[in-house]
């Protein structure tokens, strides 16, 4: 297995510089180094994998007149305790620009340099070095360190870091260094137990250093469905550069009162402060009037949902062409749109905007602060960048909704806060923001996110070859990962430039002769990426079942794009030759459970639980199997295909019968919230384990 070693802070304005390797290797490895006697650990280990006898991270942010420098280090001094350990860091893989060094620390107290140089490979700007002679009870030592410049910047917000102190193996000693100076500003906080930042005393009053230390962190397995940073101890931080007051102002973060000051917590009050200013009704609405003339609404609810269709092609899907002309090159394209066309990608303009439509029309609504569950609560919200905005529209049923993608609806929003604490900004009549209040936000049921795939199977005479024809209908937030992966750009952009009347790219073009050049061309590119996008539906599907298919055929009936309840319908047909079934005497086995797809296996190594489980959300999938029986051939086995286990965190049904020479089974496996406690993964294991024992399942084709 590979380790990556990334760092963050890599903003575009960057430039990263070559590193005197020689002072790097005594930053770690030198005379001050306090951990380089250290090569036994604790008794209690011995059993373990592996052991971290240091794990350290320094992160220093420094300018030097008109420069700003980030350099970002990292060690990590690891015993090897069995061969999937020796394994796992055999090979690594760091950033090309970095100054690299491994060593490797035998029981005799031999140390081997392994020369970087020499061993590594330049593949995809990343250094790939492989690590020869590690044994188990070997020692292995690894740093990195990348150092980036800016020049002439008056303001800058470095990327957020979010990370847990454990990992996969017990942790001896952490240590984390952070320093700063005037005009960089720091949130920073721990969670869940982690010890707090502590200031170090400098010898200059413009800069600071911070330090973070703990001891014998015990590993975590970070099993499926779990949230680290919700849970576990960990650290967030940000740091925003701002050389002087009116930057400080402008920035997208929520800064410290000054640089001197850690802030660690933002309050509601700060939230409030932040926001308040930046909402308000703005943009030209002249193009919704129009759209909006003679016609009628039965609810103010319908208009708002056919306002955000409109707006989500007038100012998003008509210029996704373009998009995709101007990167092949093919022309020029936003000249044709006139001066300053509007392309809604953010949510503060979009927000502003439909306000502006909302005010016009005397519709009441909220703005939604919140923030996805995998940050933790609101109320521990530090990093700008986590925050997602909605607005709350009080029509007769409230709808919630944010900025659009080509998808998106005015029925739903974004999984990851259903069911989280946020705050409101209450908007005053005159439409201004006057007051925050903590809310909860409503949540999808296993009801509104349905899958129902019914699938039909024909075998051939010669019982060779398996003839699939699958029909898939997706509701609710169940169809969102699959339009993003079925659904090609120019379906939805056809689709709206009919059902909005609006004229495509290419036919604003004028002049004739470039016209029909452009068109060429353009269909060409659609070509080839309707060819491999084919493919890929063919590689998925031989995915779902583990197995090669032939004469993949995938349609898409029905986009999905308007509404919950608008599904995302699509065909599939394909051809299993060879597979699934097999000759026993005069009769044949065929693996009918695998016409479910693939199901969780739920391995011995994770029946005991202690984290909680966090599901992406509520959600239900309903398959039907329908196999035209082979004549003079009865079916055997039934009784395992009627299975039933159902209890409080979620079910697997199934009926099978056999009708008029057709075999007919109804499965529905349903998880019925997005959180369990880790008392209930036992139960959870029950519906889990039954709905993968049904896909190992075979029946017998028996002659008559």
């Amino acid at each position: 297995m590979k380790k990556i070693l990334t760092f963050l802070f890599l903003g575009y304005f960057f430039i990263a510089n070559a590193q005197d390797n020689n002072k790097v290797k005594e930053f770690f490895w030198g005379a001050n180094d306090a951990y380089k006697k250290i090569t036994s650990i604790p008794e209690k280990y011995k059993n373990e994998s592996a052991v971290e006898i240091i794990k350290y991270e320094d992160y220093d942010f420094h300018k030097f007149g008109k420069s700003v420098t980030f350099t970002s280090s990292y060690r990590k001094r690891i015993k090897l305790l069995d061969q999937a350990a020796v394994t796992e860091f055999s090979e690594f893989s760091f950033e090309k620009d970095g100054a690299v060094g491994i060593k490797i620390i035998k029981p005799s107290g031999k140390e081997v340099e392994i020369d970087i140089e020499k061993e590594a490979k330049i593949v995809d700007n990343y250094k790939k070095i492989a690590v020869s002679g590690l044994e188990i009870g070997d020692i292995i030592d690894f740093y990195s360190q990348y150092v980036s410049n800016s020049y002439s910047i008056e303001a800058f917000g470095f990327d957020p870091v979010e990370s847990t102190l454990g990992s996969t193996y017990p942790i001896m000693n952490y240590k984390l260094i952070f320093q700063t100076e005037n005009d960089f500003f720091v949130n920073f906080n721990t969670y869940n137990g982690a010890p707090k930042l502590k200031e170090i005393p400098t010898k200059k009053g413009n800069e600071r250093k911070y330090e973070l230390e703990a001891q014998d962190i015990p590993k975590n397995d970070f099993p499926r469905w779990f949230l680290p940073l919700v849970e576990l101890p960990c650290y967030k931080f940000q740091v925003f550069f701002a050389r002087s007051g009116k930057f400080e102002e402008r920035a997208e973060a929520f800064l410290p009162e000054k640089e001197s000051i850690v802030k660690s917590v933002v309050s509601k009050e700060d939230i409030f402060n932040f926001y308040n200013t930046k909402f308000f009704p703005n943009g030209d609405i002249d193009v919704i009037n129009d759209f909006l003339k003679g016609k009628t609404f039965d609810s103010q609810e319908d208009k708002v949902k056919a306002v955000y269709y409109f707006t989500r092609h007038q100012f998003y899907t008509r210029y996704v062409e373009a998009f995709v002309i101007d990167e092949a090159k093919i022309m020029y394209p936003f000249d044709l749109y006139g001066y300053n066309p509007t392309f809604f990608t953010k949510e503060q303009p979009f927000i502003n905007y439909f306000m502006q439509f909302l005010k016009k029309n005397r519709i009441d609504y909220d703005i939604i602060v919140s923030t996805g569950r995998e940050n933790g609560p609101i109320k521990d919200i530090l990093i700008q960048s986590n925050t997602k905005i909605l607005l709350k529209i009080y029509t007769e049923n409230p709808i919630y909704f944010g900025l659009f993608t080509p998808y998106s609806s005015p029925e739903m929003f974004a999984y990851e806060i259903e069911n989280t604490d946020a705050y409101a900004l209450k908007v005053s009549k005159n439409r201004k923001v006057d007051d925050i209040e903590s809310i909860k936000l409503p949540e999808s049921t296993y009801k509104d996110n349905v899958s129902k795939v019914t699938t039909n199977i024909t075998l051939a005479s010669d019982f060779n070859t398996i003839n699939v024809a699958k029909t898939s209908s997706l509701y609710g937030h169940n169809k969102e990962f699959e339009q993003e992966s079925k659904i090609l750009f120019y379906d939805y952009v056809n689709e709206d430039y009919e059902k909005y009347g609006t004229k495509p790219l290419l036919d604003m073009v004028s002049n004739k002769k470039k016209k029909e050049q452009y068109k060429k061309e353009y269909e060409a590119l659609i070509k080839k990426i309707k060819d491999n996008k084919n493919e890929k539906f063919k590689t998925e599907a031989e995915q779902e079942y583990g197995i090669k298919l032939d004469k993949h055929e995938l349609v898409i009936k029905n986009n999905g794009r308007f509404g919950k309840n608008d599904p995302l319908t699509y065909d599939e047909k394909f051809i299993i030759t060879n597979s699934l079934i097999k000759k026993a005497g005069p009769n044949y086995i065929l693996e009918i459970g695998k016409f479910i797809s693939s199901q969780v296996d739920i391995e011995d190594k994770e029946s005991k639980r202690t984290n909680n489980i966090y599901s992406i959300f509520p959600r239900s999938y309903e398959y039907t199997i329908n196999l035209d029986i082979p004549e003079g051939y009865s079916v055997a086995g039934l009784e395992k295909l009627n299975v039933t286990v159902e209890n409080v965190t979620g079910s697997f049904k199934t009926v099978a019968e056999v009708k008029n020479n057709k075999l007919s089974i109804v499965t529905a496996k349903c998880y019925y919230h997005s959180y369990e406690p880790n008392a209930n993964w036992s139960k959870m294991i029950e519906f889990l384990d039954a709905s993968y024992q049904f896909s190992q399942e075979k029946i017998l084709l028996k002659k008559n």
